[in-house]
């Protein structure tokens, strides 16, 4: 909004007039320097290897690598990675003070179709000379991946635009996700509530609350992420992009009986709609007595 030439006003009146700092009109970010960068993306592979490890076993394996590190550093690239080991500790993925934290819904939970659970989470994905953040939302049952979006920040808005994006496909019954401040924010719960879905949150310090999302992140990076050197955003979202088409529909499960993550979701879904529809026909036709003999019979 600041006009740098050709204005009336000069810059210090439009940047009062802006509630702006005149210093910051100046300000050109410092990029990342590359030891920083190779060390994230260290962590961000013996994270994937073993997300048990917290930040004091990543210091000792960095430093037994020839790292000049402490656990300081470490803890810091951690927290702006966005990740933290799954042992009970001191949780990386803090919430933010005041926000509303929702009960874990899934304990004990069969889940047995699809849309009855989906989870969220976000994860890092490097690239040369940076790295960005990547947000997917999987349906528990089917492993279908139903959004993703990618983005350089942890800024709010690319959480949202994926949740609308998933919304677009379906509505879940249930929707998991950590307790970290993008899920925890209004813009996200309310947003849910709006349509009706029941929000369940992990416990903190639990490590198989959240176990399908991160077997996802493992197969992305080993699969995909590691095996190419993205050069930028746009070699990352078309790399990623078709990968997330591969594992949908192409790549077969052995969970899911060597079938893919799609087939899955829509043939089940479909067979759900199609037993839906044979018991509200047989509603209207011969009365609740038989509706009930019916659903029987076809569960």
């Amino acid at each position: 909004m600041v006009e740098r030439e050709g204005s009336d006003l000069s810059l210090g009146a439009q940047a009062e007039l802006l509630s702006l700092s005149r210093s910051s009109l100046y300000y050109k970010p410092i990029p990342p320097t590359a030891e920083e960068i190779a060390v994230k993306h260290r962590i961000d592979e013996i994270y994937t290897d073993c997300p048990f490890y917290g930040s004091r076993k990543i210091t000792e394996l960095l430093r037994r690598e020839g790292v000049l590190i402490n656990r300081k550093a470490v803890q810091h690239h951690m927290r702006e990675m966005g990740i933290a080991g799954i042992t009970p500790g001191p949780n990386l993925s803090r919430r933010a003070q005041g926000h509303r934290v929702f009960p874990y819904l899934l304990r004990n939970l069969v889940i047995e179709r699809p849309n009855q659970v989906w989870g969220i989470d976000i994860t890092y994905i490097r690239i040369l000379g940076g790295w960005l953040y990547l947000v997917a939302i999987i349906d528990w049952f089917s492993r279908y991946a139903v959004a993703w979006e990618l983005d350089e920040t942890l800024e709010m808005p690319f959480v949202v635009e994926c949740v609308e994006r998933a919304l677009g496909t379906a509505t879940p019954e249930i929707w998991n996700s950590d307790q970290g401040s993008h899920f925890t924010s209004p813009l996200y719960t309310e947003r849910l509530q709006q349509v009706g879905v029941e929000i369940s949150m992990d416990g903190k310090g639990r490590a198989l609350d959240n176990i399908l999302t991160e077997r996802l992140w493992r197969t992305l990076k080993y699969e995909e992420v590691y095996l190419h050197d993205y050069g930028n955003p746009k070699e990352a979202r078309r790399g990623i992009g078709g990968y997330f088409d591969f594992y949908n529909h192409r790549r077969l499960h052995q969970s899911l009986d060597y079938r893919t993550p799609a087939e899955v979701y829509f043939q089940t879904a479909a067979a759900r709609q199609k037993q839906t529809a044979v018991i509200e026909s047989t509603i209207a036709a011969k009365g609740k007595e038989a509706t009930l003999n019916g659903a029987l019979f076809l569960s």
